[in-house]
């Protein structure tokens, strides 16, 4: 997956209306953190938005971590789908 396309978070919604469980959280972080990425190798001078990178990650971590208490399984699957961990 290139830093380019977009994550599909429908894809881990539990139901149609579903916006807030951890699996979708991790995705929709996960978007955010790829578009700052590619903003900040436009440009690097930008400092508030490298501390909304780092406030991103940090949100992603403490999600991943709850899922990964609660549901290791389904955190293993998320991190593959993801491409997270290399």
């Amino acid at each position: 997956m290139s830093l380019s396309e977009n994550i599909d978070t429908t894809a881990f919604k539990r139901h149609e209306t579903d916006t807030g469980s951890s699996e979708v959280t991790v995705a929709q972080w996960t978007n955010t953190i790829k578009k700052l990425t590619i903003h900040l190798r436009k440009s690097p001078k930008d400092f508030s938005a490298r501390r909304g990178l780092t406030i991103a990650i940090s949100r992603r971590r403490k999600a991943l971590d709850y899922l990964k208490k609660t549901n290791h399984a389904l955190y293993a699957q998320l991190i593959e789908s993801l491409n997270i961990r290399r």
